[in-house]
């Protein structure tokens, strides 16, 4: 009998999870071809480290993740490349290579289940889809948009984004779409890059917002529903016992008390649908803020286009 190829529950887990660290994986070894290309540049070089060492974090709570979910963890360890796992994610650059196990285990496991199915499952949980996308575009736009808004305001006149933690500071109160204005671009491209910023941090919170909201009503949709269905199942147990021992008065209490137990839940269900309106209206408006940002940058950008012509 051939044996069969594919991976136990407890070794795959969730669909996008496992992309979101494979992708971080690649990620972080092409960092290590970064850092020598860019190793007379110190800033670039700063804001490449404090990357990986984020990525240290990420993959050491992996690590941990694994092992203890996993059905034998000292076959995760030794069989797995739980080892490698652990080594790859301690802060030495020397072992970093060692993130290429963890690339190889993800391809096998998403290997096995197929592609068809991988696909299904990224359609079916849309919510967690959405969240590990919403994760990988984060790191992304931090790690690119910091290299990129220093590389062309580090040597402007008058720029005031020097330094690696100057630009990692001000792509991430740009993402989060605070904007202290602390620290600012002063160059045509890098406004641009700070449009595109915004743009991006926008729909991550507008997804996130969403992902949350899912969460919240899902729960409470569950516990509404199991609750009314746990009364609603003693209900007619004790109206059958009732009955059988009173008649029907007993009958008609318990259809009442059945009837006022499905209002309640009722109520909930409408209290959660306002909380997620509410959530939706302040989303929008901050959208809009936004938006108005956005179009005075973009203005400022223009003039200063004009100007320089």
């Amino acid at each position: 009998m051939r044996r069969s190829r594919r991976p136990a529950r407890s070794e795959l887990k969730n669909t996008a999870y496992e992309i979101f660290i494979g992708v971080l994986s690649i990620l972080s070894i092409v960092n290590l071809v970064l850092v020598y290309v860019w190793h007379d540049d110190g800033a670039l070089e700063l804001i490449l480290s404090a990357m990986n060492a984020l990525f240290s974090v990420v993959f050491l709570g992996d690590f941990i993740y694994r092992i203890a979910t996993a059905e034998s963890a000292a076959r995760y360890f030794f069989r797995g490349y739980g080892w490698a796992d652990l080594l790859a994610s301690l802060p030495f650059p020397q072992l970093k290579i060692l993130r290429v196990f963890r690339l190889l285990r993800v391809y096998r496991l998403l290997r096995d289940v197929g592609p068809r199915a991988v696909w299904n499952t990224l359609i079916h949980d849309r919510a967690n889809s959405a969240l590990m996308t919403l994760l990988l575009f984060g790191v992304l736009v931090l790690e690119f948009g910091s290299i990129s808004v220093l590389a062309v305001e580090e040597h402007s006149e008058g720029a005031n984004i020097t330094s690696a933690a100057d630009a990692l500071w001000y792509t991430i109160v740009t993402i989060s779409t605070v904007g202290y204005g602390d620290q600012y671009p002063v160059t045509t491209s890098g406004r641009l890059i700070g449009a595109l910023i915004i743009v991006v941090g926008v729909g991550i919170f507008g997804t996130f917002t969403g992902y949350l909201a899912n969460l919240f009503l899902g729960s409470g949709g569950a516990t509404a529903d199991g609750s009314a269905d746990d009364e609603g199942t003693d209900g007619s147990v004790t109206a059958g016992s009732d009955a059988a021992a009173a008649g029907g008065p007993a009958q008609v209490e318990a259809e009442r008390a059945d009837a006022s137990e499905r209002a309640d839940a009722s109520e909930r269900a409408d209290a959660s649908d306002g909380a997620l309106l509410e959530r939706l209206a302040t989303l929008l408006a901050q959208s809009e803020r936004t938006t108005s940002e956005l179009r005075v940058l973009l203005a400022d950008a223009a003039r200063e286009a004009d100007g320089e012509r």
